[in-house]
């Protein structure tokens, strides 16, 4: 592997795939950037938007399927696939977040208590993706681990199952604290409403896909773990104890 492309690629994915993110989280918090007007009509809008959301679903969910990927391994090294997919993902995601078109406001949540309230879930679910990373104790969401693995001379090592923290009350903490902080938005608009409707269909639809593959690669240990903790919503106590197979 060469050094100076390994590093391109790895600050590529830094600065997209976080980048990204942080847009993201901007935008769940205060809306559309309004970088871009492109003038159309409210029908237009919605439309625009919604084909801006299946991008990045097609994208997302597609570039993690192993045909795509048996595919790409034509052309790229494993040790850059994940840092591409971050790369792809960010820069969709990017173009989501600063092309997002306004619809006329429906109602705003007044100032007072409630209104705070909102913010404050906004806020408290930032926390909680703060506690759903930790609890997984290896977080790399761009992807550049195997490639300074495989400049070090290692080899990156199948990463084991293992279940603390968040993933006691839920199986996927990250995205429930993403669906709060969506919902928190004070201000109801037809586009704000059909952006909190697509992507949570998108992200319980590819929660159920996700879970599938981790049966196949974990086997009981996560059916155990299935019939344990819920999937989404806390609506049990949390499991005792800590869930892991080696890997």
């Amino acid at each position: 592997m060469r050094k100076l492309p390994a590093c391109i690629i790895i600050a590529l994915a830094v600065i997209i795939g976080d980048g990204a993110l942080i847009a993201f989280a901007i935008f769940a918090f205060a809306g559309p950037f309004g970088i871009l007007d492109l003038g159309l009509g409210q029908r237009e809008v919605l439309w625009f938007d919604a084909g801006l959301s299946l991008l990045f679903f097609i994208q997302h969910s597609g570039m993690v399927r192993n045909s795509f990927r048996r595919w790409t391994a034509r052309f790229i090294p494993k040790e850059y696939d994940l840092a591409f997919y971050a790369i792809a993902s960010g820069a969709v995601l990017l173009a989501v977040t600063v092309c997002w078109q306004e619809t006329p406001l429906l109602f705003q949540v007044p100032d007072g208590m409630f209104r705070w309230s909102l913010r404050a879930v906004y806020w408290l679910s930032l926390l909680g993706l703060v506690w759903g990373i930790l609890s997984l104790r290896f977080f790399d969401p761009c992807g550049v681990w195997p490639i300074v693995e495989r400049l070090r001379g290692k080899e990156q090592k199948r990463m084991p199952f293992a279940a603390r923290g968040a993933y006691l009350w839920v199986r996927h903490p990250l995205y429930l604290f993403m669906m709060l902080a969506m919902w928190s938005y004070p201000t109801v608009q037809t586009d704000r409403l059909l952006f909190n409707g697509l992507w949570t269909v998108w992200i319980v639809v590819g929660a159920f896909f996700e879970e599938r593959d981790l049966v196949a690669e974990f086997g009981e240990a996560y059916r155990q773990y299935q019939r344990q903790v819920p999937m989404l919503i806390p609506w049990r106590l949390k499991a005792k104890g800590q869930f892991a197979v080696d890997g």
